[in-house]
């Protein structure tokens, strides 16, 4: 279960094929392992060994795919962050980690300079810097360079590490702004499975070819990352999402798969470039980071038949997946579980409800992580006996399907009753001048708590009108909304996520 064989092996056996396109550089499997050699043979230089922490604060480029498969073969653990995270983030993440060395971008030169104190276990040499201000970072003190450290390394193959199915592959923080961070562990052998399991989820095949738009440090770019490598296919990195540049090269190099997050499904929708027949490669459109809503669902369905898949699913390790050839009967649904995973629905009392209660999602299965990283405490109460404690609500059909609730912490108490954020929004997308909606409950004397919606709009529409709108349409008066604010744009983490919490700390000020 040694994911490390997969490059050399494709380099090997075919060596011409076309392994990876950023830009304008196209890379056979060859070249590319030489490039992730070359890297290999640098840390290693460095005196990192397998187990050592490396993290990285890189944008969508080559470099963080090197950093990758360079991890893999070395058995060097690769912690990747978000270029979102602000100074105090960046230094709770690399303690926490244990990080032995950094390689960011060169616009985050200034925040590492500030955090450098608190980080004694990074030796000064151990900042390296990626980006295109060469000149300007030549100059710059106490920072190394990316071409520099690599330049004159060996392309031959590593030694050996010696890497088991147990052995980390790299650790993924769902929390690096708060007080309690939480670094999921996955191993060579969960991404193994991510790339056996996926691929065949995806019907790929050594000849697909996979577009990648939004950013890779978030997990859900490894569904389709491993399952490339895995197969020896091709992969389309863009520096970043754009819904024009994705069209154009989905009809440009015939893209086979793609993954992306429901605010990406929508900007494609609303792109005065998008026409179905430009999408007519792909096999797979798969949507994962929330729940797609409906609305947007049936659009995308309508425009391009048979080739949606969704995927709902915790880095921590469980999923379900609602395939293309289900999705007509089961619109409504985020799928089942995957051969080999197990799911239940459990109250509060951890008792398995029967179809049609809601309940929390419970699941367990062959990429669940072996715990959180330094955090027994956080593992022990989300792992129990081997299953894994999701904090999403939801129920399942007679047929077993699963119907996505809400997040347990998301969701409204008013009056005593539970009012289910994502009923709501439900309706509130179905209004022609909605292009996104989240809703959220805010403090209230009398109920205890009120639904509000932020909206983002694509024509105009007074808050209190469009509130109406919705209050008629809702299914019960308990889910009426009682306010409305619009906005430009909504908040997002790495994978896409709305933040409601920012929204709700910011609801009145």
């Amino acid at each position: 279960m040694n994911i490390g064989t997969l490059l050399p092996r494709h380099a090997r056996f075919r060596p011409d094929h076309l392994a990876v396109v950023f830009g304008d550089l196209r890379l056979s499997y060859r070249q590319f392992n030489q490039r992730v050699n070359r890297l290999c043979n640098a840390l290693l230089a460095e005196g990192l060994v397998k187990g050592d922490k490396l993290a990285t604060i890189l944008p969508n480029c080559l470099e963080q795919l090197e950093l990758y498969w360079a991890a893999a073969r070395t058995g060097i653990v690769v912690v990747p962050s978000s270029t979102l995270l602000k100074e105090s983030g960046i230094a709770t993440l690399l303690k926490d980690s244990d990080t032995l060395m950094v390689f960011a971008h060169a616009s985050f030169a200034a925040t590492l300079e500030a955090v450098r104190p608190r980080l004694p276990a990074i030796r000064p040499d151990r900042y390296v810097l990626v980006g295109e201000e060469r000149t300007e970072r030549r100059d710059r003190p106490g920072f190394r360079l990316y071409d520099d450290l690599v330049g004159g390394a060996s392309a031959d193959e590593p030694p050996d590490a010696s890497l088991t199915d147990d052995d980390v592959y790299n650790i993924i923080y769902s929390s690096g702004t708060t007080g309690e961070p939480k670094g999921i562990v996955h191993t060579h052998q969960v991404r193994a499975m991510y790339c056996t399991l996926f691929a065949s989820a995806w019907r790929m095949t050594p000849e697909s070819v996979v577009l990648q738009t939004g950013s890779i440090v978030f997990n859900g770019s490894f569904l389709t990352q491993m399952p490339w490598m895995y197969l020896g296919a091709t992969f389309i990195l863009h520096k970043s999402f754009e819904p024009e540049a994705m069209i154009a090269a989905i009809e440009r190099e015939t893209v086979t798969h793609v993954m992306t997050v429901p605010a990406q499904i929508i900007a494609l929708l609303d792109s005065p470039g998008f026409r179905p027949e430009r999408l007519r490669s792909l096999r797979m459109i798969m949507s994962v980071g929330a729940p797609l809503h409906l609305e947007h669902k049936q659009r995308l369905i309508a425009a391009l038949p048979n080739v949606f898949y969704e995927l709902y699913g915790l880095t921590e390790g469980f999923v379900t997946i609602l395939d293309r050839d289900d999705v007509a009967r089961k619109p409504g649904s985020v799928g089942t579980p995957p051969p080999f995973f197990e799911m239940r629905i459990v109250d509060e009392s951890g008792r398995d409800l029967p179809p049609g209660e809601v309940g929390e999602i419970v699941g367990r299965g062959p990429i669940l992580m072996p715990g959180y990283y330094k955090r027994p405490d956080l593992t022990a109460k989300t792992i129990v006996d081997g299953w894994l404690f999701t904090g999403d609500l939801g129920r399942v059909d007679e047929d077993g399907f699963l119907f996505l609730v809400d997040r347990k912490k998301d969701m409204i108490i008013s009056g005593g009753v539970n009012v289910y954020p994502r009923d709501i929004e439900e309706v509130v997308v179905q209004h022609p001048a909605v292009v996104e909606a989240a809703v959220y409950g805010v403090p209230d004397p009398r109920w205890g708590e009120k639904a509000v919606a932020a909206v983002v709009l694509r024509s105009p529409i007074a808050p209190h009108d469009l509130m109406l709108w919705v209050n008629e349409r809702v299914a019960a008066r308990f889910q009426r909304l009682q306010d409305v604010v619009v906005m430009d744009a909504f908040p997002r983490n790495a994978a896409g996520k709305v933040l409601k919490r920012e929204m709700r700390d910011a609801y009145g000020r």
